[in-house]
């Protein structure tokens, strides 16, 4: 489930490295590289719900099974895209085989496991998925500046034939029950594409220069489709995102959390990667490699922080993780045309990493915490969504934002400044979710009861059989 998670995490933020090298490689605008991002990012976005959906109907294996062939083939379509427009499209058919494969993965983790076990099993996973994310830039550096930008999509094609193998023969099937005479809502999922694609045309429109009418009416038309996806899913009988699920006071604000803190998460590493080549003058392997300590810390700290918020609560993560985060994002306004990497980019990378090492696997144990286990898939694919659209929409707006539109992002002057403001927007952002987990998340809704497990029936006794004594037979 990791190396499944992983591979659509990996090319969330392996791209990012990748992306002054494409725009040389195929001439593309600043605005055609936020496409390359977001293409897979609204698809990935407006879908979530929807594979979440279908596996806890049809089952989470098969659904993550199928999403696993359709991302292996759509990396390999990435990976020989002749220009731009292919690379985009196929950018998006990426998404849907990740919104497939992505809500499966947790939910078949937290199906396997005792629940006792669950916040220690959900921590593995958060932070070996995160830590696949984190080791994008590494690896697209590598594979940049080695084979070729193409391979950071072909390399998706072993990984899958891995996955299936191991999902065919050790993973068990789940699914929900209940669930699986109920009928679609493809109406839902129209509404939220539209909307979501509405939006972020505008944004990454406005940032390439487009004039105000191009923008304006997909704006428009995206926030009518929002309006109008909230209506019919509170008139549904069977909605894709049934209303229900935010009467939880805890679920609501869990995932106004993770909006925050994954907008934070994919600006500063949208911007990054940027900043130090561009900026600094670094190569591609060099701008992977200086964000290696994030991966080192959420490997060998994510799964304890997990164990951490079982025992303790999951308040104290959840407010100093993201503290500690927005302490990271602010070290970076070090970083600059003549910083080093050992005093100035190293400490900022490693404090960053240590905030998200403790907050990534305790918020996912509080999303999962705060549903019903048979809806686990439909939670998991809700808390995705939320993560998604948050770094879909920090990518498409946070540019315009800053100041860098245009042909801006080859000019280091204006990169350096923009990277500081975004720094401080980020670092904003972490602070306001370290306040929501202050204000409503409570230890008691989430804590997991420990169960007490079963003793065995006596069966024999010094090598003397014996029925198994009942209620009554004191004697």
């Amino acid at each position: 489930m990791v190396l499944a998670s992983g591979m659509a995490m990996l090319d969330g933020t392996v791209v990012n490295v990748a992306l002054p090298t494409i725009g040389r490689d195929l001439g593309a605008s600043l605005s055609v590289l936020q496409w390359v991002v977001n293409a897979y990012m609204l698809t990935l976005s407006a879908l979530l719900l929807w594979g979440g959906a279908l596996g806890d109907r049809i089952g989470r294996r098969r659904t993550l099974m199928l999403g696993v062939v359709w991302f292996a083939l759509a990396s390999a379509l990435c990976g020989f895209a002749p220009d731009e427009g292919m690379l985009i499209a196929a950018r998006a058919l990426q998404g849907v085989g990740a919104a497939l494969l992505t809500p499966g993965s947790l939910a078949l983790v937290r199906s396997a496991f005792h629940p006792d076990d669950q916040s220690r099993a959900v921590g593995a996973w958060s932070g070996l998925t995160g830590v696949a994310g984190a080791l994008g830039p590494f690896l697209g550096g590598w594979l940049i500046d080695g084979p070729g930008w193409r391979w950071i999509f072909l390399i998706n094609v072993p990984i899958a034939a891995v996955v299936l193998a191991i999902a065919l023969r050790y993973v068990p099937e789940s699914r929900d029950a209940a669930a699986a005479d109920a009928p679609f809502d493809q109406v839902g999922a129209a509404l939220a594409a539209v909307c979501l694609a509405g939006v972020s045309y505008a944004l990454i429109g406005s940032s390439g220069g487009a004039s105000a009418l191009s923008t304006g009416l997909p704006a428009l038309v995206g926030v009518a489709a929002g309006v109008a996806f909230v209506l019919v899913e509170r008139r549904r009988a069977a909605p894709m995102l049934p209303p229900s699920l935010f009467a939880s006071r805890l679920f609501s604000a869990a995932n106004g959390m993770t909006l925050c803190l994954y907008a934070g998460i994919g600006g500063i590493l949208f911007l990054l990667p940027v900043q130090l080549q561009i900026t600094l003058g670094y190569d591609a392997l060099q701008a992977g490699t200086a964000t290696l300590p994030v991966t080192a810390l959420m490997l060998l700290l994510s799964a304890r922080a997990g164990d951490l918020a079982r025992r303790v609560g999951p308040t104290p993560p959840l407010v100093a993780g993201p503290l500690v985060a927005a302490t990271g994002c602010l070290l970076m306004l070090r970083i600059g045309p003549q910083s080093s990497y050992v005093t100035d980019v190293l400490p900022a990378v490693a404090v960053l990493g240590l905030g998200m090492s403790l907050f990534v696997a305790p918020l996912t144990a509080t999303v999962l915490a705060s549903v019903a286990p048979e809806h686990a898939g439909l939670a998991s694919g809700v808390n995705n969504t939320a993560a998604r659209v948050a770094q879909l929409l920090v990518v498409a707006g946070l540019p315009l934002a800053v100041g860098l539109s245009g042909a801006a992002y080859t000019r280091p002057a204006a990169v350096n400044l923009s990277f500081h403001r975004a720094a401080c927007g980020c670092a904003l952002l972490f602070v306001l979710a370290a306040a929501a987990a202050a204000l409503f998340v409570r230890p008691r809704h989430v804590r997991p009861r420990l169960t007490e497990a079963p003793r065995p029936r006596c069966r024999s006794h010094l090598g003397v059989g014996a029925p198994a004594l009942e209620p009554g037979d004191e004697r």
